[in-house]
């Protein structure tokens, strides 16, 4: 998904993560904007974080949106905010019973009132590292005390950079990724990796603010 802004960094119109999905957007839906382009294990997954949230859930970073209307039809108080201009477009037409808006990390802090949940699915892989615990801080933040938080990111043997498909991003080890959320005040309850073939490594955890 697109890089999420935090205080200090390039306006979004400025951002070339941003200008980079917006060029591409069209392909990025059609190759990964279906719930049905997801994986059977990611799905079983989410269903179990959903489960644990009572109140309003934020998929940030959303994209295409159709994470965000998977949980909206589970039944789950959830909205989409997402920085670029093409996926929200694109998102409102095909879920037009689904509340989706442009924004970043940085607008969770202004709605009004804490957050039941936070679904982040690669919305940070574009972040550079020294700007995530801040950006979780930020989530954190966001979050009612017990609010749930699923993280999804590409798996690594370290903090590095790669060429993906549409802008620069980032590996992690998980165990850094742990230590890093656990920093930020969140209490880790889950954490899984897999190696699918064709695919770089996954990783995802949920936690909740303590």
């Amino acid at each position: 998904m697109a890089r999420m802004n935090s205080r200090s960094r390039t306006p979004d119109h400025l951002n070339p993560v941003h200008a980079a999905y917006s060029a591409r957007a069209h392909e990025y839906i059609n190759l990964l904007g279906r719930i049905s382009s997801t994986a059977p294990e990611d799905r079983d997954l989410v269903d179990r974080w959903a489960r644990r949230c009572s109140g309003r859930v934020v998929d940030i970073g959303c994209g295409p949106g159709h994470w965000t209307a998977y949980l909206a039809e589970a039944g789950i108080n959830a909205m989409g905010i997402d920085p670029v201009e093409e996926f929200i477009d694109h998102a409102q037409r095909t879920y037009p019973t689904v509340q989706f808006r442009r924004g970043s990390i940085d607008d969770l802090t202004n709605l009004a009132a804490p957050l039941a949940g936070l679904f982040s699915w690669y919305s940070l892989i574009h972040l550079d590292p020294k700007e995530v615990p801040t950006a979780l801080t930020t989530m954190y933040q966001s979050m009612a005390p017990g609010g749930q938080l699923l993280l999804a990111f590409f798996d690594g043997d370290k903090v590095e950079e790669f060429p993906h498909a549409v802008a620069p991003a980032f590996t992690w080890p998980l165990t850094i990724m742990l230590e890093t959320v656990h920093r930020a005040g969140f209490t880790i309850i889950h954490q899984e990796h897999r190696h699918d073939p064709g695919h770089r490594p996954h990783a995802a955890l949920l936690a909740y603010r303590s």
